[in-house]
């Protein structure tokens, strides 16, 4: 069968890839060639992956092949680690045991301990993981990659991990995890001082020509300069224009973008409002782009220059519904106040645009995990409805989850429910455990092969979430949320409780 699993690239953008389990060899004469070469050099991997590659790990003679080479070399931590990273790398549960074999025998086992982190993840078991983690770091303190991941676990500890992350780059100044360190310590920021400190230290410290984390720092970099200093962003621009590797050539567009904005801004503050609008028409910005809400906020300030604070407003009604967030409802009360209206009739307004937009979500019948029988989407009528699709062993999907439960223990007592359907059921021994474990408070469902999903349809990838009224109507979609916008989900939560009949 066909899995399709999501890649986060940077953030919030999604990719889709198709995996497809290969087709296995039956011809016993090959399988014996692939048998001989293990029990000739049982300490290669790469023995190891041309046999379950071959054999698949899913067949009782595969498991028996292994149980009976680890009797046979049992002073060989890569036999038990051959079938346990093979299903490490399709997902599945069955990992564990074997992988704790191999560490047994082999404490410096520095892969087989970043595994067991890995498949603790998917366990929902984030405590035990770390511990793996750590154990992995010190099995090789050469090993950037390990050093990096254990660093960056204590997102929970500000401190410890700016620390820990400064020694990273101390002690391994040319390798892609310093930079990468730096990355996401400046994307994870909500302070903006702080932000443009470790952008500036990561551009420094790992030429963007070099490292594609700089590379990708200095474009979210640019996207917050944009917002908050365009004249910098342009500066920044300007520098990266310099480099000219192939890495590099889409910032010639972004040049060119700062320097429309700039002359936006200069625009707008000499109230020529038409040729504001006429030029922020030129400016063309990628799908998932920060300095979209920006944008739309920029192009409400030029229409209201040229004297017309209601198409101002209506501007921004009518991008908020479809995009909400939190800026532009800071906008709208402006523009609202402006036009002599207060927050309750801004909401008014916006629930006028919602009203005409929205649709019934598509109802679903689908089975729980946690408690027998079904629930369906009718079951949820009169509260307000966080639904996701996830599935144990997607790393967005738990990176997300964090922010969904910090933004909802605000509404405790209230009628808000947290929906999650789980669409790889080759991973249902992990849910119950992943919840057990990790504490979350959404109800897990199961999802159905084939079912019609109309306006609810994530295309087979995850996280994708929906938010979904008390009447049952699709209201917001296509968001993400994390530390940054945690806020954004309260909004929306907190717009569709307030709604007046």
């Amino acid at each position: 069968m066909k899995r399709m699993i999501i890649l986060v690239l940077l953030f919030p953008l999604l990719a889709v890839a198709q995996m497809k389990e290969p087709t296995l060899v039956t011809d016993k004469a090959e399988l014996a060639k692939l048998i001989a070469a293990v029990e000739a050099t049982p300490d290669s991997l790469n023995v190891h992956e041309a046999y379950t590659k071959a054999a698949g790990v899913n067949t009782p003679a595969v498991v028996a092949q292994y149980e009976k080479w680890m009797k046979k070399f049992p002073r060989s931590a890569m036999v038990p680690y051959g079938i346990g990273l093979a299903y490490i790398n399709r997902e599945n549960p069955k990992a564990k045991p074997y992988l704790l074999k191999a560490v047994a025998i082999d404490p410096s086992f520095t892969e087989a301990w970043g595994n067991l982190w890995t498949d603790a993840q998917r366990w929902g078991d984030f405590k035990g993981g770390q511990e793996y983690l750590r154990k992995a770091a010190e099995s090789d303190r050469s090993n950037a990659a390990y050093a990096f991941y254990y660093a960056n676990s204590f997102k929970d500890d500000d401190a410890k991990r700016e620390a820990m992350i400064f020694d990273l780059v101390k002690r391994f100044p040319d390798n892609e995890r310093g930079a990468q360190g730096l990355y996401w310590l400046a994307v994870d920021s909500k302070d903006a001082a702080y932000k443009v400190k470790i952008f500036e230290m990561l551009k420094s410290s790992y030429s963007p020509a070099k490292f594609g984390w700089s590379r990708s720092g200095m474009s979210s970099y640019y996207d917050v300069l944009l917002d908050t200093d365009p004249a910098k962003a342009l500066s920044l621009a300007e520098d990266m224009v310099k480099f000219k590797s192939e890495e590099m050539k889409g910032w010639d567009d972004q040049l060119t973008i700062a320097q429309n904005v700039v002359a936006v801004k200069k625009l707008i503050a000499e109230k020529k409002g038409d040729e504001a609008l006429a030029l922020i028409s030129k400016i063309k910005l990628p799908r998932y782009f920060g300095f979209n809400t920006g944008l739309a906020i920029l192009k409400a300030e030029s229409i209201a220059v040229s004297g017309n604070n209601q198409a101002a407003y209506d501007s921004l009604i009518v991008y908020f519904s479809k995009t909400p967030e939190v800026e532009l409802k800071g906008a709208l009360n402006t523009y609202g106040a402006k036009l002599g209206k207060d927050a309750a009739q801004v909401e008014a307004d916006i629930w006028k645009r919602l009203d005409a937009i929205s649709k019934p979500a598509t109802p679903f019948t689908l089975k729980r995990y946690l408690t027998p029988g079904k629930a369906s989407l009718s079951d949820y009528r009169g509260k307000v409805v966080l639904l996701t699709y996830w599935f144990p062993g997607c790393g967005p999907c738990r990176g997300e989850f964090p922010h969904f439960e910090n933004a909802l223990r605000k509404f405790k007592g209230k009628p808000v429910d947290y929906v999650g359907i789980n669409i790889v059921s080759e991973q249902n021994d992990y849910v119950i455990p992943f919840m057990k474990g990790s504490g979350y408070t959404f109800t897990p469902l199961e999802e159905e092969e084939g079912r019609a999903k109309g306006n609810m349809d994530n295309r087979r990838a995850a996280p994708v979430n929906f938010l979904i009224d008390a009447e049952g109507r699709l209201i917001f979609n296509d968001f993400r949320i994390d530390g940054k916008n945690e806020d954004k989900l309260e909004m929306m939560i907190n717009l569709l409780l307030n709604r007046k009949a």
